[in-house]
């Protein structure tokens, strides 16, 4: 991200622009996928609104059928399934989405709230906007693509910080090139420059905080925040994001069991009802539906996740999300904990994954995000340009090595510090280092192509 090419100022400033460059070569193929399916799912909302159009406008004149039969035409759609949440349709003209399951599998099934016909049956996993956010989030590869994914971001972040770093302004006059392109002569090779150094510094920050705020969902970083959250308050509060694949199914089958008691347990008189039977839906639908949850609202029966009925807020902008906990038999509230309540490791995640999202302030949060994801594509490709257009042939075109220093306190302090909050970052940083002094240099082929200092 470097405004123009500088002089070496000792190794460290050599050090910074060379793993700048490696870090670019690594992330850019990643930042330009994450940008591209990240800006999609930036406006989920308004394209789902859009695939289910036709079903939230439906000729609903006359008696509605009970909650409890919606439940079980839906049950009908899909053989040996169980209640897994019944979704509080937006209006009275939408059709009722009630979520079925069965071990790891997840269907979402339409019914005409007063026919109780049977419009949609979809599965999860094949919704669009669950595509993307997979693609997104683990390359449809499971927990092995979030580790991967996970990797690369660590060392975008890497990137970024490196490019602010070199792009700061050295005896420099005047801010062009630094804040703002400078359009007037230079030719193409400053037009590039340009581009990648103004667009860098204006979209780092944002592009940062996305990064940041991603980690929680990755398999790896994402199970080291979830066992520093058990070690405080948070481990009687349930997580409501999940790490990785087998996160997301493992709470797929929680919700798809009975309760290890197999009824459902509350303060009160014990329900008799048996799991399957769900004729509390008609008491607890308008109970629930009273309390002004965001929507969209889901009410679950007892299950393995949760030995109680219990409704949610699933809002993606999550600091509006409550959850409450339901007497059945009783169609009683016997809990409610709203946002402010969880923890505060809790609060911090769900601010950064609802502006992440882009729901936090609405549709200026997704402007945000798609224009930080638009940047990041001209800081790449002008990046990818600048490397083709000087590499000299038969040569990588990294930035030469300079003889070897005694790297400074201050720089070994931040790259340990690096590497242990990003352990999958100090891991790999480790291989190639060894990959780099034990093989690469030794190979005198290797060394001039990757532009290393052979060994002796």
């Amino acid at each position: 991200m470097s405004a123009h090419p500088l002089p070496a100022r000792g190794l460290d400033y050599r050090t910074v622009w060379r793993w700048h460059f490696y870090a670019g070569l690594l992330c850019i193929p990643f930042v330009l996928w994450l940008a591209a399916t990240g800006s999609i799912y930036l406006f989920k909302p308004q394209i789902e609104a859009w695939l289910d159009r036709s079903y939230d406008h439906l000729s609903t004149d006359g008696p509605r059928a009970s909650p409890q039969a919606i439940a079980t035409a839906a049950l009908a759609a899909v053989p040996e399934s169980v209640l897994n949440a019944y979704e509080l349709p937006p209006t009275d003209a939408a059709a009722v989405r009630v979520l079925v399951g069965h071990g790891d599998r997840l269907v979402r099934v339409y019914v005409h709230p007063r026919t109780l016909a049977v419009l949609k049956v979809v599965d999860e996993d094949e919704r669009p906007m669950h595509v993307v956010f997979r693609l997104h989030g683990e390359l449809m590869l499971g927990d092995r693509g979030s580790m991967l994914v996970e990797l690369a971001a660590s060392w975008t972040i890497l990137m970024l910080l490196s490019g602010l770093w070199l792009w700061w302004p050295r005896d420099r006059a005047g801010l062009g090139g630094v804040l703002y392109p400078r359009l007037a002569g230079g030719g193409g090779r400053r037009f590039w420059r340009d581009l990648h150094a103004v667009t860098g510094v204006w979209v780092s920050m944002f592009a940062l905080f996305l990064l940041f705020s991603g980690l929680p969902w990755a398999k790896s970083w994402g199970g080291m925040l979830k066992s520093v959250r058990s070690l405080g308050d948070a481990a009687v509060v349930r997580q409501d994001w999940t790490t990785g694949r087998s996160s997301e199914l493992a709470g797929r089958r929680a919700a798809n069991a009975a309760p290890a008691g197999g009824h459902e347990h509350h303060s009160g008189p014990a329900d008799p009802s048996a799991p399957h039977d769900y004729a509390a839906l008609d008491r607890l639908v308008p109970l629930v539906a009273a309390q002004g949850l965001a929507a969209p609202v889901l009410i679950a029966p007892p299950s393995r996740a949760s030995a109680s009925w219990n409704a949610r807020s699933d809002t993606p902008n999550r600091p509006l999300r409550a959850n409450l906990v339901l007497d059945g038999s009783r169609a009683t509230v016997l809990e409610r904990t709203g946002f402010d309540q969880r923890p505060l490791l809790d609060r911090i995640v769900g601010v950064g994954v609802a502006a992440h999202e882009g729901q936090l302030f609405g549709l200026a949060n997704q402007l945000l995000g798609a224009f930080t994801a638009f940047g990041l594509v001209a800081v790449s490709l002008s990046a990818v340009v600048m490397w083709w257009t000087r590499r000299r042939r038969g040569v990588l075109g990294a930035p030469p090595a300079q003889a070897a220093r005694r790297l400074s306190w201050p720089f070994l302090a931040l790259v340990t510090t690096f590497a242990i909050l990003l352990p999958l970052f100090g891991a790999s940083l480790l291989a190639m280092l060894a990959l780099e002094r034990g093989v690469l240099r030794r190979s005198p082929r290797a060394a001039a192509f990757l532009g290393l200092r052979a060994a002796n």
